[in-house]
């Protein structure tokens, strides 16, 4: 008996609405997309500008508005390849380390003598002690201040190899302290990142981590390389150092422990600075655009509670002194302190401008890199090859699509149009899964759909060429297509369970546009299975109630 149930009747027409309905946003897109910017300017309690007002009301807020994200080759943007120079920490580790040292050494005075850092390479610490008797025992103190190794493949080692060359003490890390650091500074780095592109507004951006110490940077829509590049390419490494003076000749050699860093403002001018830092960057807990007594645009911080007591009890011993706020090796500041700034709040004033403000905010509030990086390779793509790349995409779906569904209907008849009907359900369907699930779609992921449109006709030419043989046997015609339904099914499913195991492997095992084209290619076989078995089957039957031929012909 050829029977669909009435529930099961009223989900699938449910699908296919609900299909229509989300994917309806991706036919308007540069107006749905504008409203999209222009609603996320006001959430962000941001003023918008009569072109987002006007932008946010083209578009009601009762319909939806979520979108397929355009990839890098459809929208254009900027492509970065950057090597993370992981040497970098190995040398600040030592930095870190050398006042512990120093305080260790120091209590045991009386047996070591005098201690004094030597010239090491970087990341190395050189100590020499002024009483060589005690050398054995500066060895067994700094290797009392060595600490496990965090990392599942250092479990038992230490942290740092403690060992004598002549009259001094070399310190460095060990290899498995070394191979920790590496996966921590590229974990963090890939995280830092990714917040600062993301606080940029930026949609679906790619950054991932390739080999051992690069970061592949793609992020579609933005302007160019130079721009990605002046978001991401900083440390945004934030310091707070005493004055000891300052000077106009850059070649006078600073004391001991101390710098020699050009004042942003004026690039004739030179502070002298202690080395070791009162406060650092990585004890904020906020920054924020804001503006100065002068109403001039400046960025306001604020500490954790360790930073916030520290910078507290600087400036209360400190009243009257220059204190240097410096930015990757540049004094972008220099004020005196005049009073005692309890609660670790303060403001850095400088030559900016709102834009330069909100991008140093930006930085400071992701967070500075761990270590510096080194652009390999840059790439803009304009948005005029995306604008060709997506016409192109869209000329091959069409005529994909209108070959389809000529060769259904001269094959086909009555039945080809109604499988070519399910075909543009079917398309709407992927369109609605993948704005649903924030997809974004690639050149690979366009020929992912196109193959989809294919694998969909197949489905119903078993369908179709079973009913063919069914209608042999004089059954009639109800029986005939109830039988080219259920025989089919078998068949129809090996086939795309198949192909639906090698886009899970292709998902796992690639990246990028390879990615891309597997998501595609999974949803759409999802949706074509359904589209071709339930929707063409639900068309199918519910001309046949209606008609109730004596014969058909398929």
């Amino acid at each position: 008996m050829l029977y669909i149930p009435t529930w099961t009747r009223v989900l699938i027409w449910a699908a296919c609405a609900a299909a229509l309905w989300f994917a309806m946003p991706n036919l308007f897109y540069g107006r749905v997309e504008r409203h999209n910017d222009a609603a996320a300017a006001a959430a962000a309690g941001r003023t918008l500008t009569p072109e987002q007002k006007a932008a946010l009301d083209a578009w009601p807020g009762w319909l939806p508005s979520r979108l397929v994200n355009l990839g890098l080759d459809l929208r254009g943007g900027a492509h970065l390849l950057a090597e993370v120079r992981v040497a970098d920490v190995y040398a600040g580790r030592m930095e870190g380390l050398w006042p512990e040292i120093r305080d260790a050494l120091r209590a045991e005075r009386a047996v070591v003598g005098n201690v004094r850092r030597v010239e090491a390479p970087p990341g190395e610490l050189r100590i020499a002690v002024s009483e060589p008797a005690g050398i054995e025992r500066a060895l067994e103190v700094v290797r009392g201040l060595a600490r496990p190794v965090v990392s599942l493949t250092g479990m038992g080692a230490s942290d740092i190899e403690v060992r004598r060359d002549g009259e001094t003490i070399v310190v460095g890390l060990s290899e498995a302290e070394r191979q920790a650091t590496d996966d921590r500074t590229m974990r963090q780095s890939l995280e830092i990142v990714r917040r600062r592109v993301d606080a940029a507004g930026t949609r679906e951006p790619t950054i991932q981590r390739q080999g051992t110490d690069r970061i592949l940077i793609q992020v579609p829509g933005i302007g160019s390389a130079a721009e990605l590049k002046s978001l991401i390419g900083t440390t945004a490494r934030l310091t707070f150092h005493p004055v000891v003076g300052v000077t106009s000749d850059r070649s006078q050699p600073p004391g001991p422990r101390q710098i020699i860093l050009p004042d942003m403002e004026d690039p004739a001018r030179f502070f002298i600075l202690e080395e070791t830092p009162v406060v650092t960057g990585e004890e904020l807990v906020d920054a924020q655009p804001s503006f100065d007594d002068n109403n001039r645009p400046a960025v306001s911080f604020r500490f954790n509670p360790t930073g916030a007591r520290k910078f507290g009890d600087y400036t209360a011993n400190n009243v009257g002194q220059l204190f240097a706020i410096v930015l990757d090796d540049e004094v972008i500041s220099a004020p005196q302190i005049r009073s005692h700034i309890p609660g670790g709040s303060g403001i850095i004033t400088g030559r900016f401008t709102v834009e330069k403000s909100t991008e140093l905010a930006v930085l400071l509030r992701a967070g500075a890199l761990p270590a510096g990086m080194t652009f390999l390779e840059e790439r803009t793509i304009g948005p005029e090859l995306g604008a060709d790349s997506v016409a192109a995409g869209r000329i091959a779906s069409l005529v994909a699509m209108a070959a389809v569904v000529l060769f259904m209907v001269l094959s086909y008849g009555w039945f080809g149009i109604l499988a070519s009907v399910a075909l543009g359900l079917n398309v709407a369907m992927i369109f609605a899964i993948l704005s649903s699930i924030g997809a974004t779609l690639t050149l690979p992921g366009i020929a992912g759909i196109v193959l989809t449109v294919g694998m969909a006709v197949d489905a119903n030419v078993l369908v179709f060429e079973r009913i063919r043989e069914e209608l042999r046997t004089a059954r009639g015609p109800a029986r005939a297509i109830e039988l080219g339904y259920q025989k089919a099914l078998s068949a129809i499913l090996d086939a795309n369970i198949t192909t639906f195991i090698v886009a899970a492997i292709l998902f796992a095992v690639g990246s990028g546009p390879v990615r891309g084209f597997a998501v595609t290619l999974g949803v759409g076989i999802l949706t074509s299975v359904f589209t071709a078995y339930f929707v063409t089957r639900l068309f199918v039957v519910t001309w046949f109630d209606r008609a109730r031929p004596r014969t058909i012909t398929v």
